[in-house]
């Protein structure tokens, strides 16, 4: 006879602020859905279950009929609910009392929804720091699931010691980590039934020394069981993977039990206490790397799966989330203008106020645009502009009662040099003098949107599996003679979503932002300048730049920034003196940037000067969405094209999504350059292409003699009248 053993599923089941409707719906109907009905059918199975927040209330609006079903199924004890953050942030990377306030949200709503108070919580990809147990623990929740990564690295042993729950604490707060094991989690559903089974029985018959019974967790998202490509035949139609598990399950009852976290707990004692280091699971780890050292280090560990040293693969971690902060400039400022805002949020007077500021800060710190692993994460636009909405939306709150314009001068960006932040109605800026002197934030808050929200593109490390594919010709693509049906789920195919990505692998080597200053040779053209593959003249781009002036009475703010760079023409290196000075008026949607370029030397210098800007509009790859008007004229053109033009001197850019033009004015007539920024992307379904923004360079031949000055001036309006169809 083996020993009874215990298996606890556990699902979690996610969608994000900003999630376009139909995806979500998809997923309910292939994924959410489908564990319900299975569950009704198989009595007998537990499992416990998390809805974050946003998703929650989608339910609530869409799908009554479900969330009262799921009620049943709480009620007779078969499923167990977990909180976590609300909108699924990630823990470590808000402040505490954030912390608390997403957790008691998320409580409280299982509470009113279904009746029941959740003893554990969903810990946001696993994202573990180990000051966290005290919040949680304050937040009232008992225990929290871990992946067994976090244990290894510590010294744990996988075969012997991540069979059931240790406790931890901070400051003298206790919570209950479990193990999520890395096995059952490729395991089910990516091998069949009676593998997990055997494998399962091996674990019952080993000898357990007095201690507990053994339990074996998994836990996964719910998407994986329906969403991703080919899955819901597998897992819920004819391939009834699902099916067939809860089935193996019910007839293994007697040595094979259901059981949720909570219910064990409350029958066992916990294996000892586990001081865990801030760690993610594995792939979490890789992703966070570096590019480079991210693709070592996967090919490192295939190696060693290959070669079956097992004992080696614990030793390798990768890095932490944070990396992600330093990875990507432009997740680092969402993040930092989260805490920006918190501060003053939380500093604002109890009351109804307060709490609907709460509401729209907490939304904005929803985990999905600040890391990138195998889903889009940051390079979703849609997700990113609805994080500065809240973000924006939230700031406005808590500063409506302050009338005038506001300036500071801080560290926003924690890299030990100053940034500059104007803050107001209807515009607010932010700037990096020491990046360029880049506008890196454009504010509308009436429409609470972020004009300059776009994407630098960088080397990912899987653009080396689309070489390679590309190289081999086996991408399958949606036209390729094998339809994508008959593949298995979760194979390592490489698909792709249209022919020719590898040609779209473009790598920036400065970020992109707004008022960027470049000088190019004569010979430069537009699609080197597309590609990121042209020398620059000067030294500008992204280099430091002197605050001379930060002053704002209230109604007027001024800033001026400069710098004394160089040009190389030929083998001669020219002093440079270039000066842009920005001018902002209160209760004014437009600002004006003056230019000024100087020369003190001894030759007149013959330059090709251009100012780059970009513009963030969600949809912009379509031209039903958003559009590019040339001096005053009512034509439509599209903005993910590539184009150049002459003698431009006014342009606007607009988006029907969110009703909003971007003018821009030139004092002088300029060269036009525009190309869009685009990504390519893995994720579930293959690789993607993925519009980011659009850059325009504004280009001038420009003379300058001794001791000369050139000037130029360049305003940007917004108005909430966007041109239609």
């Amino acid at each position: 006879m083996t020993e009874p053993i215990y298996l606890s599923l556990v699902f979690h089941n996610h969608q994000p602020v900003g999630q376009f409707s139909y995806v979500t719906e998809h997923s309910a109907h292939v994924s959410y859905l489908p564990l319900i009905e299975t569950l009704e059918h198989h009595p007998k199975v537990r499992v416990a279950l998390h809805y974050s927040g946003a998703l929650l209330e989608w339910l609530k609006h869409n799908q009554r009929e479900m969330l009262e079903r799921l009620r049943a199924l709480i009620a007779a004890g078969q499923v167990e609910m977990l909180s976590g953050g609300y909108y699924e942030p990630v823990l470590a990377a808000i402040p505490d009392e954030d912390k608390i306030g997403q957790i008691e949200k998320l409580t409280d709503e299982l509470e009113s929804l279904f009746g029941t108070t959740p003893s554990g919580m969903w810990l946001t990809e696993r994202i573990w720091e180990p000051h966290l147990a005290k919040p949680i623990a304050q937040a009232n929740l008992r225990y929290v699931i871990l992946d067994d990564a976090h244990f290894e690295a510590v010294g744990f042993d996988k075969p012997q010691d991540m069979f059931g729950y240790y406790i931890t604490e901070e400051q003298g707060f206790p919570l209950a980590v479990f193990p999520a094991l890395k096995h059952l989690r490729y395991a089910i559903p990516g091998q069949p039934v009676e593998s997990v089974l055997e494998w399962l029985r091996e674990q019952a018959i080993q000898p357990q020394s007095g201690q507990p019974p053994r339990l074996m967790l998994m836990a996964d998202n719910g998407e994986k069981f329906g969403t991703y490509a080919g899955a819901y035949e597998y897992c819920w139609g004819e391939g009834r993977y699902m099916e067939d598990l809860f089935t193996a399950l019910e007839m293994n009852a007697e040595w094979l039990k259901t059981t949720t976290p909570s219910h064990y707990m409350a029958r066992f004692p916990p294996l000892g206490r586990a001081y865990l280091p801030s760690a993610s699971y594995m792939e979490m780890g890789v992703w966070s790397l570096l590019t480079d050292e991210a693709q070592r280090l996967g090919e490192l560990r295939q190696r060693l799966e290959r070669e079956r040293r097992a004992d080696q693969l614990n030793f390798l971690r990768g890095g932490l989330w944070r990396n992600f902060l330093v990875k990507y400039a432009e997740i680092n400022h969402l993040h930092k203008r989260a805490l920006m805002v918190s501060r003053k949020v939380h500093a604002m007077r109890r009351g109804r106020k307060r709490d609907r500021a709460l509401e729209l800060l907490w939304a904005a710190q929803g985990n999905d645009p600040y890391w990138h692993g195998l889903s889009g994460g940051v390079y979703l636009f849609n997700l990113r502009v609805a994080n500065y909405a809240n973000l924006i939306a939230a700031e406005d709150a808590a500063e409506s009662e302050e009338a005038e314009l506001r300036l500071q001068t801080f560290d926003l960006d924690q890299d030990g040099h100053s940034d500059i932040a104007l803050l107001g109605s209807p515009l607010s800026a932010i700037w990096s003098p020491v990046y360029g002197g880049g506008m890196v934030e454009l504010d509308f808050r009436p429409s609470a949107y972020n004009l300059y929200n776009v994407m630098t593109r960088r080397k990912e490390s899987y653009h080396a599996r689309l070489r390679q594919a590309a190289a081999d010709g086996s991408i399958i693509l949606p036209t390729s003679p094998m339809p994508l049906e008959s593949e298995p789920p979760y194979s390592r195919s490489v698909r792709a979503k249209e022919g020719g990505l590898e040609h779209r692998l473009i790598y920036d080597w400065h970020r992109r932002c707004s008022f960027l200053d470049h000088f190019l040779s004569n010979s430069t053209t537009l699609d080197e300048f597309y590609r990121a593959q042209y020398a620059e003249q000067g030294n500008f781009v992204n280099q430091p730049y002197e605050i001379i002036e930060a002053a704002c009475d209230g109604i007027r703010a001024y800033i001026t920034l400069q710098r004394a760079g160089s040009i190389w023409l030929g083998e001669m290196q020219h002093p440079i003196n270039l000066r842009k000075a920005f001018q902002f008026f209160h209760s004014e949607s437009a600002f004006q940037v003056d230019y000024t370029l100087s020369h003190h030397g001894k030759q007149p210098l013959e330059l090709r000067f251009g100012i780059e800007t970009v513009v963030g509009f969600d949809g912009g790859q379509d031209i039903s969405y958003s559009a590019l008007r040339l001096n005053g004229e009512s034509d439509r053109l599209p903005l993910g094209a590539l184009r150049e033009l002459e003698g431009v001197q006014h342009y606007s850019t607009d988006t029907t999504l969110h009703n909003l033009t971007l003018a821009t004015t030139l004092s002088r007539p300029a060269f036009l350059w525009q190309f869009p920024l685009e990504t390519v992307t893995l994720s579930g379904d293959g690789f993607e292409r993925g519009y980011q923004g659009t850059v325009f360079l504004h280009l001038w031949h420009v003379r300058l003699e001794p001791n000369e000055r050139w000037e130029v001036t360049l305003t940007q309006s917004i108005s909430q009248t966007a041109t239609r169809l």
